[in-house]
């Protein structure tokens, strides 16, 4: 498509922090035609929200934040009631948002669908779409071209829903600069910091203080059981690694799909479009065409005029700031009309006559010709290598996968038979406790659970062979444990009255500004030993919520006007607020822009939270709240 259409992916932003919609690979048929409601967690509109559906929802919020927090993740995180709700109130908005798209019969075109498809990174080779790869991606996946045109077309659907409640939001001016005034207002301040160590000296803690503290919070000293384990990966990269692939594969692979190696022709086009809906009224439809057909005899008359005409007429504007340029495209990128005429012109510098399509009136000029080509062999040798790697070893792990598992199970009073019967290396682990947090792969928590089992622990038995994700197998034996321990009270008597005479001088510090800020603004004269002044902005980046909630919320008609704040841990601040300036919104100003966006955002998300609570009123919602517990066993 042109740049105007090919860019056009409505990406509703505002939502993506509210909801995740699971629009690649699922759909409005997955939501309204789930028949039935056994093993049902929720139901929506009387349609159900099954176990499985819940499972895999949860398994991918898992690997969602397992790739956004890497080795700072713990399975733990979402083994919670908490966790385990967010997901399920997800794929009840999910819910809801399909069966109103559906309700409103939202239709999306086959160009919709054919531009989102070539505008998709997966399905594209050096940033042009690749037919064989589109196919080889949906293979991979297990699912059909028809499944996933028709999917993702009632996913379009739902981002005409989501775009509707976004474009329906209006930021006035005023509004926004009232906003802007406050966001940036300045105050010029300087403060007094009563920091818990110069109160130290004052604290008295009573004989018995430390232990009493330790009896009560016996918890906080206890060290958890860690062991130590050594363990075995059987993984389907580790079986790739192992395969060689004989240049008589590679050369037969070759052959045997030519199709896939095959560059089509492309073609680079530079166009001027004047806008004319087909559903325009005939007045201006024919202004259109008039204006359009002008630009011809002008562009006939000097072809080397073509891109400034373009630059000052054109009405797409992703490619009327380049003269009308597209850049290259193959067959199956552009609507049919554009398409057919660009792939007739002749030779490069060729200009077509006006052509219509659902855009409205074009003049296109040939700019360029990469002819159809085949890759050589040499160029995608690699390519296929690897490919028939990952296909030999996905089906060499699936064979393993069995004997590995009873081997382990059979002979669980070692892990050298499986070791030397599979060939792998045997790894022995650091240090690991209950909690999760051990490197991979023994992050997983199904693991961790079977290495801290009695069975594993007392009888020093290999666990199962865990699934724990990216094709891989594991299965663990302890070789070394360490139970849970109380430290014994005398290693942490120090440390405890150290915290407590801490605690003890936060306070004191805290009561003494607290009556200090109370002086100060009755109007009492304090010799306090201020600070060098400095300005403080409510976006200031490390100023902390309490520190901006107590100086932008002191009164300023009268300066200098004082405010106190807590540090957590550390005492109190006491500032004195000497000059406050609210700047004038300036329509230059880059930052208003943000701002009425922000603001925007702001509206957008409570419009979008009104949506749904009134989606939830117009469809009955019910939840097994029973049901959606995490399990007592884990």
């Amino acid at each position: 498509m042109f740049d105007a259409v090919r860019n056009n992916k409505k990406i509703v932003q505002v939502f993506l922090l509210l909801i995740t919609l699971p629009f690649a690979f699922w759909g409005v048929d997955s939501y309204v035609k789930n028949a039935g409601d056994g093993g049902a967690l929720a139901s929506v509109g009387g349609t159900p929200i099954k176990q499985a559906e819940f499972l895999q929802a949860l398994n991918e919020q898992q690997e969602r934040m397992r790739a956004a927090l890497g080795s700072n993740f713990n399975p733990a995180m979402m083994n919670t009631n908490e966790a385990r709700k967010a997901v399920l109130d997800n794929l009840v908005n999910q819910r809801l948002l399909a069966l109103d798209a559906s309700k409103m019969r939202l239709s999306v075109s086959d160009q919709r669908v054919r531009d989102t498809i070539a505008g998709i990174q997966a399905f594209q080779e050096n940033g042009q779409f690749s037919l064989p790869r589109y196919e080889a991606v949906l293979k991979a996946q297990g699912m059909t071209q028809a499944v996933f045109e028709s999917r993702l077309r009632h996913d379009l659907a739902l981002q005409q829903v989501l775009g509707a409640v976004a474009e329906g939001v209006i930021v006035s001016s005023a509004s926004a600069e009232r906003v802007y005034s406050v966001q940036l207002e300045e105050r010029t301040v300087s403060e007094v910091r009563l920091a818990a160590p110069q109160y130290v000296a004052e604290v008295k803690l009573a004989e018995d203080a430390a232990k009493k503290f330790y009896e009560t919070n016996r918890k906080q000293f206890e060290l958890p059981a860690q062991l130590r384990a050594e363990y075995l990966v059987l993984s389907q990269e580790g079986v790739a690694s192992q395969l060689v692939v004989s240049d008589a594969e590679i050369h037969k692979e070759y052959d045997a799909h030519p199709e896939r190696f095959r560059q089509g022709e492309e073609r680079r086009a530079s166009h001027i479009l004047i806008q004319a809906d087909k559903g325009a009224p005939d007045a201006a439809i024919k202004a259109a065409r008039e204006k359009v057909e002008g630009l011809l005899k002008l562009v006939k008359a000097n072809p080397a005029d073509f891109a400034k005409l373009a630059k000052e007429n054109s009405q797409d504007p992703g490619s009327a700031e380049k003269g009308g340029d597209l850049g290259f495209f193959a067959r199956g990128a552009m609507v049919k009309q554009f398409e057919d005429t660009a792939f007739s012109l002749a030779k490069e510098g060729d200009i077509s006559d006006v052509v219509q399509s659902d855009f409205g009136f074009h003049i296109i000029r040939l700019t360029g010709v990469k002819a159809e080509k085949v890759r050589p062999l040499d160029e995608v040798k690699s390519e296929i290598a690897a490919e028939l790697k990952r296909t030999e070893s996905a089906k060499k792990f699936a064979e393993l996968v069995e004997g590995f598992t009873n081997t382990v199970y059979e002979q669980a009073d070692s892990l050298k038979p499986a070791a030397d019967k599979f060939k792998l290396q045997t790894q022995t682990s650091a240090w690991i406790g209950r909690d999760g947090k051990a490197p991979s792969p023994l992050n997983n928590e199904k693991l961790v659970a079977a290495l801290f089992s009695d069975d594993a622990v007392k009888n020093k038995r290999n666990t199962d062979a865990v699934d724990v994700g990216n094709g891989m197998l594991v299965s663990a034996r302890v070789v070394e444990f360490k139970p849970a321990t109380v430290r014994p009270f005398e290693e942490v008597k120090a440390e405890i009255e150290k915290s407590l005479t801490i605690d003890e001088a936060v306070k004191l510090a805290e009561k003494d500004g607290e009556a200090k800020l109370a002086g100060l603004n009755k109007g009492d004269a304090l010799e306090l030993n201020w600070s060098a002044s400095r300005t403080m902005q409510r976006a200031d980046q490390g100023l902390s919520p309490a520190v901006a909630r107590a100086v932008f919320r002191a009164p300023s008609t009268k300066l200098p006007a004082y405010a106190g704040a807590q540090i957590p841990g550390a005492g109190f601040v006491i500032f004195r607020i000497e000059k406050v300036s609210r700047p004038t919104a300036n329509e230059a100003d880059p930052r208003l822009k943000a701002i009425k966006q922000q603001y925007a955002r702001v509206l957008a998300e409570q419009d979008f939270g009104a949506y749904i609570a009134s989606l939830r009123k117009r469809y009955e919602v019910k939840v097994n709240a029973a049901a959606l517990e995490v399990p007592k066993d884990r």
